[in-house]
């Protein structure tokens, strides 16, 4: 079997506030394999952006800490890395797409300027070399006239482009990793499946594994080779996609994929069913199962006992975080 080209073992990350601590990640262990796409889902505040911000060591300073686990990248800890060698990693070996390409483009820069800083930066290229790849990325990720528009600054591009020049940036030193945090949120459908399929374009060109950050399950479906649940800062599935939609055994990934819309609008399309409750707050020990006060199978034990990742009988490679995983499956 092939090594893993990074793996977190048990990562936990809190956030220290004037509120309390916040407990994002809790004991989170997952592995991407070279040229492998990987997605992390879960609704918002589960923890998915904290764990891709973790494993670049990119949290905001003094209240975000890993405070316990090991993220081995080619087998080195990162956690053991100086900030200056991070900045080697970070752009260079292990990119990363941010959720708003807005935000996250200088809006004083030209787009040129930015690709170009990076490979000069990461490759000591020289300026006129940098601006040759930048040129280069720009035309790989298809937008037209790129000469020209490597002197356009980011509000001059639309938001489907704007995430374009985010992922030519983020590919310009051919990183052996691309972590996509929800890069399709804010374009409409059309351009999301454009830029889905640039992505994985890309992907075959370069080799680069990716580890796409969403909430969308349809999107998991059409792009990944296995998939993560994750909630309350806690693993709680782990399958094959395709293994996932066909037998989901926890019943809050069950409960993610009722929830989704299936069939045309109006006459067909079945109700949309909703997993009652709300998430339990991070800011105090959860003790037991963290889904049990919202799940349909919760025993007395469930409000007590941490369930751990069990194998799924006759399924390798699917894990499930349940204590009453026979009963689920047999439902």
């Amino acid at each position: 079997m092939t090594a893993p080209l990074l793996e977190v073992q048990n990562l936990s990350t809190h956030f220290f506030t004037e509120d309390g601590v916040t407990r994002a990640v809790d004991g989170l262990s997952l592995s991407i394999s070279p040229h492998e796409t990987v997605g992390i889902v879960g609704e918002s505040g589960c923890g998915k952006t904290v764990t891709a911000l973790s494993i670049l060591r990119l949290l905001p300073p003094r209240m975000g800490r890993i405070i316990g686990g090991r993220i081995l990248f080619e087998g080195t800890d990162l956690l053991t890395l100086s900030e200056r060698q991070m900045r080697d990693v970070r752009g260079n070996r292990i990119a990363m797409i941010f959720q708003e390409p807005m935000t996250s483009l200088n809006p004083v820069l030209t787009v040129g300027h930015q690709i170009a800083e990076s490979v000069r930066i990461h490759r000591g290229a020289s300026r006129a070399a940098a601006r040759m790849r930048a040129r280069e990325m720009l035309e790989m990720v298809k937008i037209p006239d790129a000469a020209r528009r490597l002197e356009d600054y980011p509000h001059q591009f639309s938001g489907g482009m704007r995430q374009r020049v985010m992922i030519a940036m983020a590919l310009a030193c051919d990183p052996k990793i691309l972590i996509a945090d929800e890069p399709t949120t804010a374009l409409d459908v059309t351009i999301q499946a454009q830029v889905l399929k640039l992505m994985l374009e890309l992907k075959g060109k370069t080799g680069a594994a990716i580890v796409l950050i969403t909430h969308d399950l349809g999107i998991v479906a059409e792009t990944c080779q296995r998939v993560v649940v994750m909630y309350a800062g806690r693993k709680v599935e782990e399958a094959p996609v395709a293994e996932l939609f066909a037998r989901p055994a926890h019943p809050y990934t069950r409960g993610l994929l009722t929830s989704i819309a299936r069939g045309k609008a109006g006459v067909g399309r079945k109700r949309l069913h909703e997993i009652p409750g709300i998430v339990p707050s991070l800011r105090d020990p959860i003790q037991g199962c963290a889904f049990a006060a919202r799940c349909p199978f919760a025993a007395m034990r469930c409000r007590s006992e941490a369930p751990e990742l069990s194998p799924v009988a006759g399924q390798p490679g699917h894990t499930a975080a349940c204590l009453r995983l026979s009963t689920v499956l047999a439902s």
